[in-house]
């Protein structure tokens, strides 16, 4: 008996789960329940789904048809789930390649998936490097949040925090999520940006801040 030949696409599926990183499930919103993979990159490590619920319960207020800005966008866990919930525009930064070209995949993706005909918030993918951005960058609108979910190991997040204040991109009331390893200190921040919540989960410690 002639063996079995072995099916490509599943041959591809099991390639495409093997450079996957993992996935996130998108929690709420136009796109809750989707499932998005991402690459296995170091030091990319999506915020928690317990996180994100508690995040953008905070943020629930503010959050629809709010301009938003992720610095550190890795899996697209915290953007994508902003622009679910009802943010107007979101704009992902995301140094590493391949983690930024699966993101551009993704965009491409829910962009094109608008369930009963919900349009979607506008979606815009930037390679570059988080500082250089935001030294360089000169916009047409501010953000009125701001996600900055740097690798734990990261040093110069004070310096990267003053380049985003002296920005003209903030809101003149502008909301900034910072998440941080438990164990470590608080960066120095601007002194006009205010803790409004906090909290932890395990080895992680995150926090909202309100400009004003």
């Amino acid at each position: 008996m002639p063996k079995a030949r072995p099916r490509p696409q599943r041959a591809q599926q099991k390639t495409a789960q093997q450079k996957a990183g993992g996935h996130i499930r998108i929690i709420a919103g136009r796109w809750r329940g989707r499932r998005l993979v991402f690459p296995a990159v170091t030091n990319l490590r999506p915020t928690g789904d317990r996180v994100r619920e508690t995040l953008f319960n905070w943020l629930q207020p503010v959050i629809d048809g709010a301009h938003c800005l992720d610095l550190f966008a890795g899996s697209g866990a915290l953007g994508f789930e902003a622009s679910s919930r009802g943010a107007a525009h979101v704009t992902l930064i995301e140094n590493h390649a391949e983690a930024a070209a699966t993101l551009q995949q993704h965009q491409q993706t829910l962009t094109d998936t608008k369930p009963d005909g919900v349009p979607a918030g506008e979606l815009r993918m930037i390679h570059g490097e988080a500082l250089s951005w935001l030294q360089q960058h000169q916009s047409a609108h501010t953000f009125d949040i701001v996600f900055l979910d740097p690798p734990f190991a990261m040093e110069g997040v004070a310096e990267l925090t003053a380049a985003l204040e002296s920005s003209n991109l903030l809101a003149e009331e502008c909301w900034i999520y910072l998440e941080s390893a438990a164990r470590q200190s608080v960066p120095k921040l601007p002194e006009n940006w205010h803790c409004h919540r906090e909290k932890s989960a395990g080895e992680v410690c995150y926090r909202l801040y309100r400009r004003n």
